[in-house]
């Protein structure tokens, strides 16, 4: 059986000067459901959407980065079941990761209004939900297991 996603979440991450992984985290805007929140990027697949499709149209739509500002593009092993209360309804979501070349510049669409490159312990301090701290977790074992790594990620646009 085969099940298909709700929504979709990218994590972005780069490298610092030395090799560290910063995290690109981002903050709701006011008026919106979670206003407040540090999260990823995240959003709805469209109707017959492919959900690889789906998380790099919703990373260029929320922070204005394409295929060429990304080093590379990965899948996780990470599914996300939730209850959403507004909707009396589980939501799943696939989760990937993306290395951002350093010089790429973020541009936020107005679901957001602030991001932050944080290295892995403030971005974990600032996410709300332990299954983002799992993401954070998975994208630093994508970046020191890079062997590993391969077999997640995705050819494609970048």
């Amino acid at each position: 059986m085969s099940t298909r996603p709700d929504l979709v979440a990218c994590w972005l991450f780069r490298l610092d000067a030395v090799g560290r992984p910063e995290i690109l985290l981002l903050h709701r805007a006011p008026g919106r459901m979670y206003a407040g929140l540090w999260q990823c990027v995240t959003g709805r697949l469209e109707p017959s959407e492919r959900i690889v499709d789906a998380a790099l149209r919703e990373v260029a739509e929320e922070t204005g980065l394409g295929p060429s500002d990304l080093e590379a593009f990965y899948e996780t092993d990470l599914v996300n079941w939730f209850h959403e209360a507004s909707l009396d309804a589980i939501l799943g979501e696939a989760v990937f990761a993306a290395q951002v070349r350093p010089e790429a510049l973020v541009a936020l669409s107005s679901e957001h209004d602030d991001a932050r490159w944080v290295d892995v312990q403030e971005a974990t301090k600032l996410v709300t939900w332990p299954a983002y701290e799992r993401a954070i977790e998975t994208v630093v074992w994508l970046i020191e297991n890079p062997a590993k790594g391969t077999a997640f990620r995705l050819p494609g646009p970048v």
